[in-house]
Formats: structure tokens, sequence, C-alpha cells
């Protein structure tokens, strides 16, 4: 009766899992596909905080009203997934310079309205459901409410080609909570508020993704000593619908600004 109930209930989840995966939509350029890499970036949401205070800038009501999690990871938050240039924007004379500053503005295509952070607000709805909304809510700090960063990052990395915003959108926020739960991510969260090395930190990206993972993230740090505030993930396009594995990371020449020690910012000034 046991092996019964068992054999059971795994054809119930197998069931519930197949349903879950014919409702889930994959991530699909309507146009100009023709790239290879997304950057995956996210956020140290109390390092970007500080990063804000430090330069004098008017803080966003996501870091003004910031309040202290039991689990450190949490701090790890979703910014952007942005493709790479496409080799038919590149053809007509648009350089990565001109594709990283304007995305979706880039001249002569897409030829769209430029996407201005100073106004994110101005940029068109998402047309995200209130379902993913909610989902994206939990891990973008700065979505929704007065900053409209979903806003910005659809108008500038998302529109031209045609993304389901959903999709776009699940896709970051699965990606976090895979980030979230591997090696890095404990790794991250058992050094909050310390002092670590690179040395360190690229060994807990190998243990979650093997030795080649290391060479395709940049890191971004901020004051002196080095605070960390962004994590920029280059990733196979070809792979983004599937769980990250080492088959999903693709090296790039640039390792950042961290230097070889930072510390994972706490919460507070």
């Amino acid at each position: 009766m046991l092996r019964k109930g068992l054999v059971a209930s795994l054809s119930v989840a197998v069931a519930i899992l197949s349903l879950t995966s014919a409702h889930a939509e994959p991530l699909v350029p309507k146009s100009y596909g023709d790239f290879d890499r997304y950057v995956l970036a996210l956020s140290w949401q109390t390092g970007f905080c500080q990063s804000q205070h430090d330069r004098g800038n008017r803080e966003p009501d996501e870091c003004r009203l910031q309040k202290d999690s039991p689990q450190k990871s949490d701090y790890l938050t979703v910014h952007g997934l942005w493709p790479s240039l496409p080799k038919s924007i590149a053809a007509r004379g648009v350089d990565n310079n001109r594709w990283m500053r304007y995305g979706c503005a880039s001249r002569p295509i897409p030829n769209m309205p430029e996407a201005k952070a100073s106004r994110k607000c101005a940029a068109e709805e998402t047309g995200l459901s209130l379902e993913m909304a909610n989902k994206l809510n939990a891990v973008m700090p700065g979505s929704g409410g007065k900053s409209c960063l979903e806003r910005y990052e659809y108008a500038k990395h998302g529109v031209c080609f045609g993304f389901d915003p959903d999709a776009w959108f699940g896709v970051m926020v699965r990606m976090n909570q895979e980030v979230k739960q591997s090696p890095l991510g404990a790794f991250l969260a058992d050094n909050y508020g310390k002092r670590v090395t690179r040395r360190d930190f690229d060994a807990a990206v190998a243990k979650s993704w093997g030795d080649s993972s290391i060479k395709s993230i940049k890191l971004s740090c901020s004051g002196n000593p080095a605070y960390i505030t962004e994590l920029q993930f280059t990733l196979d396009a070809a792979s983004v619908n599937a769980p990250l594995s080492p088959l999903s990371f693709r090296a790039q020449p640039h390792p950042g600004n961290c230097g070889e020690a930072f510390i994972i910012d706490s919460l507070g000034y």
C-alpha cells in the first residue's frame, strides 16, 4: 500500500508540474532575435541604497523605507535582464556603447522613444498581469509605486523585442530565486555585513555552477572601503528558459571594480 501511495503521489506531482509547465510562457523575442546573450543584473539592495546616500542623491522610497529582513539573501534583488546588441541593429551602424546607453531607443532602429532614468514613470505601462506584478514587486523594490523601475527596464530593454512582459519579468524572478538558493546566495547571506575576498566570492560561484561560470560575473562596488552594489551575470541567450546550470553562463572580459576585497553591505548608513 505504501508503494502504491508513493506512486500515486508522484503521479499527482508530475501532473501538477506538467500543468504548470504547459502554462509557463517561454521567453522568446518576436523581433531582433539575432543576439547571443543576456546580462542578468541583480542589485545588492542595501549597497545600492548606501551608494545613493553617499552620493547625496535623493533616496527613492524603497531605500528610505528599508526594513531589516531575517533572511539576508532577500537583499539580492532584481534590476533587469538585458539582451546584447542584435546583429541586425549593429549592421545599421549602432555600436555596443550606444546600445548600452539607449537600448530600444537606439538609432537608426528600432527608433523608439528614449526611456530616461530620471523620468522612469514617464515610460509606458508594461502590461504585466497582476499575478506577475505581485511576484515582481516582492523581488524588485523599485517596481511600481513612485519609482517605476519595471516600466523603465521594459521600455529600454524589452519592448523592441516584443517580449511578453510576464515571460520577461518571470525569468528575472525565477533566476533571482535560483541565485538566492545557490551556494553563492548562502555565501552572501552568511557574510552579511562582513568584508570578503573576491577569491572566496569566486569559490562560492564555482561551487554553484562550476569554475567556468566565474568569468561570467561582473561586480560593481562603491565607496572606500568598497561595498558591493550589483552583480551582473552574462548568460547564453539559448539557455535563458532553462534552470541555471554550468551551460547557462558566458564568459565576459570585465570582472568589475570591486578589487580583491569588498564588504557585503548591511542595512543602515
